[in-house]
């Protein structure tokens, strides 16, 4: 399988240790989404969304443990239960504030990523059919945040 990069995200963020965890602990957070421009013109009324999905890739994470702790608890819980970055193919998915489009550059809001993050693709959110409400919150439903633990990744 081969998979190009459409594009580079920019934040202030430049290590592990200063990135938020989640956008909703970032909402101040700026960034810009830089689009390579063979890839603008699929830009087209992006600016119409006010949130928009970046998908992309975690290209600076450590060892991948299927089962590990999370910053929500100290119980191991299963990856594929977990938002850890550490994934064995290291696809991230946040969901950002669309501030507006300057030519193939989207400003955004609620980066939570490392800066020069490589970028697999962008859909727009669409409430009517990304949110769920009866979807379950499965085990973190009765964790509060707090912050990352001291030398937990």
């Amino acid at each position: 399988m081969i998979m190009e990069t459409i594009g580079i995200i920019h934040t202030s963020f430049k290590t592990k240790e200063e990135c938020p965890i989640q956008p909703l602990y970032s909402p101040e957070s700026s960034g810009r989404v830089e689009v390579f421009v063979e890839y603008e013109q699929g830009l087209k009324d992006i600016e119409t969304f006010s949130h928009i999905h970046l998908l992309y890739l975690f290209n600076r994470t450590g060892e991948i443990k299927l089962v590990r702790p999370t910053f929500l608890d100290d119980e191991p819980h299963g990856i594929y239960a977990s938002r850890h970055p550490f994934r064995p193919n290291g696809i991230g998915l946040s969901i950002v504030k669309l501030i507006r489009r300057e030519g193939n550059v989207l400003l955004i809001e609620g980066a939570d990523m490392i800066d020069e993050t490589p970028l697999l693709d962008i859909k727009p959110y669409i409430p009517k059919y990304d949110a769920i409400s009866s979807a379950s919150e499965g085990w973190t439903a009765d964790k509060k945040w707090r912050p990352k633990p001291e030398g937990r990744e």
